[in-house]
């Protein structure tokens, strides 16, 4: 390719140019859930833990602007097991980039998309959006990962005269919950890496200095949390932002229109942290991984 060469967006001409995306997946699942004794040694050495998470919000923090028809501010965490999401998220989603443009210099974007803006107005038609976000749905529904939100009803907020950053508050409702997972898998005291998407000097310095505060223990717990924050350029492409990136908006939805058809929801509601475990996916997740603040009169807060 020549120097400068553009790079030209060709959606998949056929079945048979596809690349399946879990063609490993039985082999995967089998080496996830049989560690040998070699790899149980080492993670119990390593001062990191077994997880990684990815955040991504939706809707405007600034509780002084309520935009009437998205009153809310959603923060998720998206908690991935470092051996699933490397070994088999990743290369889900590349295969995924390579069948429907042709290559991977692609990042996803829920805006994006919904719109066919940029890379994503390539759909001959109908039916190849829809293949489209079939698929990518297909993916979110195959990864395992632990779904952690919360919910800002800035309208509430704003009638108590709260003058606080709804990214902060919801930051600090979703570090906790996050602490209580890893308490339950025993990682409480490794650090954990939480990945979060640049958004400019100032709110990336406010940031930062809200989270130091909520790990040096100004929490709900009292205790320190032994996390560390990363900031990642929204150019970068990265597997889990992306992801993230993909199931804020319909948490969102679902709080501002309960009713409403939400298929999107209905695949993230077996991904929230909940009681009971992998016995209760989809089940009790209201007012623990999935959280509202204020919270509903009708929901006891935990």
């Amino acid at each position: 390719m020549s120097k400068g060469a553009k790079i030209e967006n060709h959606p998949c001409a056929g079945e048979d140019h596809q690349l399946p995306l879990f063609e490993f997946d039985a082999e995967i699942k089998a080496l996830a859930h049989q560690p040998t004794a070699d790899e149980i040694a080492r993670a119990e050495e390593s001062p990191f833990s077994r997880h990684i998470v990815y955040v991504d919000e939706s809707g405007d923090h600034n509780l002084q602007s309520i935009d009437q028809s998205y009153p809310i501010f959603v923060l998720a965490f998206c908690v991935f097991h470092k051996r699933h999401y490397s070994e088999a998220i990743v290369p889900a989603l590349e295969k995924f980039k390579f069948n429907h443009f042709g290559h991977d210099q692609v990042v996803l974007h829920e805006n994006e998309i919904r719109r066919r803006k940029g890379l994503f107005n390539i759909f001959q038609s109908g039916e190849r959006q829809q293949a489209f976000m079939d698929e990518l749905t297909k993916i979110i529904e195959f990864s395992n990962f632990i779904l952690i939100s919360a919910t800002i009803d800035k309208r509430s907020l704003s009638k108590q005269g709260a003058s606080d950053n709804a990214y902060h508050i919801a930051l600090g409702l979703c570090m906790e919950t996050l602490y209580e997972f890893l308490q339950e898998k025993g990682e409480h005291e490794k650090k954990t890496h939480i990945v979060v998407e640049c958004r400019g000097t100032k709110e990336d310095n406010e940031l930062e200095l809200e989270f130091r505060r909520l790990c040096d223990g100004n929490n709900r717990m009292g205790i320190s949390l032994p996390f560390e924050i990363l900031f990642a350029d929204k150019k970068v492409m990265s597997s889990g932002l992306q992801l993230a990136d993909l199931v804020a908006r319909p948490i969102g939805l679902k709080t501002l229109r309960p009713e409403q058809e939400n298929r999107a929801f209905e695949v993230l509601k077996k991904k929230f942290y909940c009681d009971g475990g992998r016995e209760e996916v989809g089940n009790g997740y209201e007012g623990i991984g999935m959280k509202i603040f204020p919270t509903p009169k009708s929901e006891k807060p935990r």
